[in-house]
């Protein structure tokens, strides 16, 4: 068991950050040798208390590369090649080298987007059933102060990330009304000197060397002359000080640099031994998909220090209408069949469609509202598009959106006399 772990699993790692700092570490010293990472981020000092695999000296370096650096340093048999890159620029095929996925990352449009890739990858017999040599666990862990959680995701078998996309909380958002008329809480102070007192800065030397610009009745709004910079000492501290004196006018206590930092960068607070946590559970999981040793999570994991020191479990049930996730319909045609008759079959009470548009192979085919652009695909052979036994993507003009499995028919016997 260990051997094949050590010798036949690749595992790819997204995100070298708090969690995926602790995410290489324990991946590392439970036996995997080949570790793939990405991550597009360079080190800034505010990483440094709690990504400890990165020191002052690396500051501005990228952290992929520094973390593959210090993990190959101190576990010399494990090899950890780096990107600095987006998720998305690699091929979809790229993802089909790894045997686990385990994913850090710190927002929802990235997990999205690796949730759908893998689901995409995943191949089909002529049943309709995943080959489950095509399924690419992933495994997705997050954390957001004392809180964290685990989830392991089997593409086309267990629910998806997008099933649990409803559940996810909201971020703060603060009515202009409110922070500008009836401020309550510090965050409006700060919110209020982001987004209203910036814009009117016509110019600005230093803290207490500026000037704003005064509006009249019926000006319209006056697009910001000085262009704020997050990472600038003097700016961030030059809405510290209005918030400060905004919050004594509403005598509002709480105003800090700090928060106001995390306002202004909308920085999710991070905790180290939260991170620990979290990254061990994922790890866990990590050695169970490769190696099988004990029951997998089923299928999310809560980790929550504020109330309890303790961990929840609960089974993210599929949606049924997940366009992500859901098993493919399986349409059996003959390779010579017409395009045509296929949009007839699609349109059908068995699939349900109205006026289908096809894409394949990762090509568009028809589009029914821009019907005239491809209605010379319309009498050429499904072969000439599609492929035996791979999926197609079909939408229509009410959003519904599926898989299909076409197989082809006369292809099936050929394999057949060929056995």
């Amino acid at each position: 068991m260990m051997k094949n772990l050590q010798e036949n699993s690749r595992v790819l790692v997204v995100g070298a950050g708090g969690l995926g700092c602790d995410l290489l570490k324990n991946l590392a010293l439970s036996g995997f040798q080949d570790i793939y990472l990405i991550d597009l981020d360079t080190i800034d000092i505010s990483n440094l208390n709690r990504q400890f695999l990165f020191r002052k000296t690396d500051i501005g370096k990228p952290k992929a590369q520094v973390a593959a650096d210090f993990i190959m340093k101190r576990c010399p048999s494990v090899k950890v090649k780096w990107f600095q890159k987006k998720i998305q620029e690699f091929s979809p095929k790229w993802y089909k080298d790894f045997d686990v996925v385990v994913a850090g990352l710190d927002n929802v449009e990235a997990r999205r987007w690796l949730n759908r890739t893998l689901n995409e990858l995943v191949e089909f017999d002529e049943d309709g059933d995943p080959i489950f040599e095509t399924i690419i666990p992933l495994i997705d862990g997050g954390t957001e102060g004392f809180r964290g959680q685990s989830r392991v995701f089997y593409p086309k078998i267990s629910s998806c990330f997008e099933c649990s996309l409803d559940s996810m909380p909201p971020g703060n958002h603060y009515h202009l009304c409110t922070i500008a008329n009836v401020p309550r809480i510090p965050q409006h102070c700060i919110q209020y000197v982001y987004e209203i007192m910036w814009p009117l800065l016509e110019e600005f030397n230093s803290v207490d060397d500026y000037k704003l610009y005064e509006q009249k009745d019926g000006d319209d709004y006056v697009p910001a002359k000085v262009k704020l910079d997050k990472d600038d000492a003097q700016h961030m501290s030059w809405i510290y000080q209005r918030s400060l004196e905004r919050a004594k006018q509403f005598g509002i206590e709480g105003v800090t640099y700090k928060l106001t930092m995390q306002v202004v960068k909308n920085i999710i607070p991070a905790i180290a031994s939260t991170n620990a946590i979290v990254a061990a559970q994922c790890t866990m999981e990590a050695v169970k998909c490769v190696t099988f040793c004990s029951m997998i999570l089923n299928n999310f994991m809560q980790y929550n220090g504020v109330n309890l020191a303790g961990c929840l479990l609960h089974e993210y049930e599929k949606k049924p209408n997940c366009s992500v996730c859901q098993p493919p319909a399986v349409v059996r045609m003959q390779s010579s069949d017409k395009v045509s008759a296929l949009l007839a079959l699609l349109e059908s009470d068995k699939y349900g469609f109205e006026q289908p548009s096809l894409t394949g192979n990762d090509k568009v085919v028809y589009i029914a509202t821009l019907h005239s652009a491809y209605e010379g695909n319309l009498d050429k052979p499904l072969s000439d598009f599609f492929e035996h036994s791979k999926l197609i993507q079909v939408s229509d003009k009410n959003k519904k959106s599926n898989s299909c499995l076409l197989i082809f028919e006369d292809q099936m016997m050929d394999e057949a006399d060929d056995e």
